[in-house]
């Protein structure tokens, strides 16, 4: 199969490691064959999703992964079943970590697709950053549903990350804005900091601060979220964090409309000095680089 397809070189590298012995041909290709089969479908998600963290110092890999995964035949179909097959298990305590785990290996390839400008037109054409919503509408706190989260938010923080007007007017087409405020509102510090990012990024766009501040009840929603976590930085700081709210107040701050809200709704605690110098002595020992 691998040599019909004329795959470079750089997809036939041993990925195996010491603790994780690798049986067959170590190769991309074999291991999105293998997501076909129930037998070796938790084990390919687990290869690939390291394949993937692998391919971030591989340039070589990371250019040719992610069309050999929406090219290849039945491989998004598995990863969707993959995906649905939770579903059922998000309202309930019934979501187990294993479950969660292979599920979040399978929305590490949907990145790997996202991060491709070739693959991510494909990708939102065929409307997949939906499957990922019910996953960022819990409000559930478990382990497995704040991974599920977290991996989810990754996706489409691929989609902001790379600028792309489409993504941007799918993303706002399709209602991202209340799933990220849930997860501003119950997600871990991780899963803040990414929606935060998420809700800056979409906001850089001329259409996305139009689109937060026509409404003020959707001004407000934003505003709300990002006023109640900020109460929380008081006592549990967050740099990162906060330096993404403040973004976020900062490009409100400059549409006319959200101005005037903005008045009314600006936390205190930004003029409150033990509580910006409590984060500079946390933000001096943890160094905030940009996302």
């Amino acid at each position: 199969m691998a040599s019909d397809l004329n795959l470079p070189e750089s997809l036939y590298e041993d990925y195996s490691t010491p603790d994780l012995p690798v049986h067959g041909p170590a190769s991309v290709a074999y291991w999105i064959q293998a997501l076909q089969s129930h037998e070796t479908k938790e084990r390919a998600l687990l290869i690939l999703s390291q394949i993937i963290m692998l391919s971030f110092q591989n340039k070589e890999i990371r250019k040719d992964l992610a069309p050999l995964l929406w090219n290849s035949i039945g491989t998004i179909s598995a990863l969707l079943q993959e995906i649905i097959s939770v579903y059922r298990t998000l309202s309930s305590p019934n979501l187990t970590e294993t479950a969660s785990t292979r599920v979040s290996n399978a929305l590490a390839l949907f990145q790997c697709v996202a991060s491709h400008p070739e693959t991510r037109k494909q990708f939102l054409k065929a409307k997949l950053p939906l499957y990922l919503y019910p996953f960022l509408n819990t409000k559930d706190k478990e382990k497995p549903h704040e991974y599920l989260r977290l991996t989810s938010l990754g996706v489409i923080g691929t989609l902001v990350k790379s600028d792309d007007p489409e993504a941007i007017r799918f993303l706002l087409q399709t209602e991202i804005f209340p799933c990220c405020l849930t997860s501003m509102e119950v997600g871990s510090d991780l899963s803040k900091q990414v929606a935060t990012f998420i809700i800056y990024k979409i906001l850089l766009h001329e259409e996305g601060l139009k689109y937060c501040c026509v409404l003020a009840d959707r001004f407000f929603a934003v505003a709300r979220a990002l006023a109640q976590m900020t109460e929380k930085l008081v006592e549990q700081p967050s740099p990162r964090l906060l330096k993404h709210i403040i973004c976020c107040y900062h490009r409100l701050s400059q549409s006319p409309r959200a101005c005037d809200g903005l008045r009314c709704c600006l936390p205190l605690w930004f003029g409150d000095r033990k509580f910006t110098s409590q984060l500079h002595v946390r933000s001096s020992k943890t160094p905030i680089s940009s996302s």
